[in-house]
């Protein structure tokens, strides 16, 4: 997002997060209404052109959805979107992928209250990379035929007791809902939001054999000092890595295993 819609998520941010310090708020109740309003503004246009066309005034459109949502959702969420819709957004779709975001968090936020954050993150990372490594299964994920009844409960066969609720949650609505984007995109997406909700970075660390705990905790204390924040550890395996560690913290990769090193090698003796 740029400008205004920036603007705008930021300060939606900020009402979510004073929303869900309070107690007497059920943050995953929220997460589940604020899906619901990003669904129904995703799919009716019009709606959605009218609560963010910047010549009517905000609160001509607060009132608007007031009216709109005031019996379907808790009074929270309609306070929530009422303010949403005030402020100013650059493209109207913007305003939904700021719902759907929020929703994101609310459940974040519940699972955090729940003492099962860093599990989610975890359990998010794996899940794509099992993704990742069955195109069976990333076939019927994807499938634009499939009924979204069918994937979701092909996922609760998948992930049912096995993970956090939040994390079916999440999943469920990515799969069932992707508007538009990849899965790995959306997973990864979801893997940044988690980890900002615990205010740190995410660095997915790829080593030949699996590391020891006192190995993980040096790698995150080193890390955290170079990035100047707390750094949560993704960990994958791989037997080609052939020693060595390879870490990637957004865009940025730190090569460190044998199997770079020798193709490095190799191409300075090609050139």
């Amino acid at each position: 997002m740029n400008g205004a819609s920036r603007e705008a998520l930021a300060a939606a941010r900020e009402r979510l997060d004073a929303l869900t310090d309070s107690t007497s708020v059920d943050a995953g109740s929220l997460a589940d209404e604020l899906a619901a309003v990003t669904a129904l503004l995703d799919r009716e246009v019009s709606l959605r052109r009218v609560l963010t066309d910047p010549a009517q005034p905000g609160e001509a459109k607060a009132e608007l959805a007031q009216r709109l949502l005031g019996s379907q959702v808790s009074g929270e969420s309609a306070d929530l979107v009422s303010g949403m819709v005030r402020s100013r957004w650059s493209q109207s779709r913007d305003l939904v992928d700021a719902l759907e975001e929020l929703a994101a968090l609310a459940d974040l936020t519940a699972a955090q209250k729940a003492g099962t954050l860093d599990s989610v993150e975890d359990e998010l990372f794996r899940f794509g990379r099992i993704v990742a490594s069955n195109t069976e299964l990333r076939a019927a994920l994807t499938d634009r035929k499939a009924p979204a009844s069918a994937k979701g409960e092909l996922l609760r066969s998948l992930l049912g007791s096995r993970t956090a609720a939040t994390t079916e949650r999440l999943v469920t609505r990515l799969v069932t809902q992707p508007r538009g984007r990849s899965l790995e995109a959306g997973i990864e997406s979801l893997s940044k939001l988690a980890a900002e909700r615990r205010e740190r970075m995410v660095a997915v660390v790829t080593s030949a054999v699996p590391l020891s705990d006192p190995q993980k905790q040096r790698l995150g204390a080193a890390l955290a000092k170079l990035y100047g924040r707390r750094m949560h550890l993704n960990l994958d395996v791989d037997p080609e890595v052939l020693g060595g560690i390879q870490v990637q913290v957004g865009d940025e990769v730190i090569n460190g295993s044998i199997a770079d090193r020798i193709e490095d090698a190799r191409r300075r003796l090609a050139s």
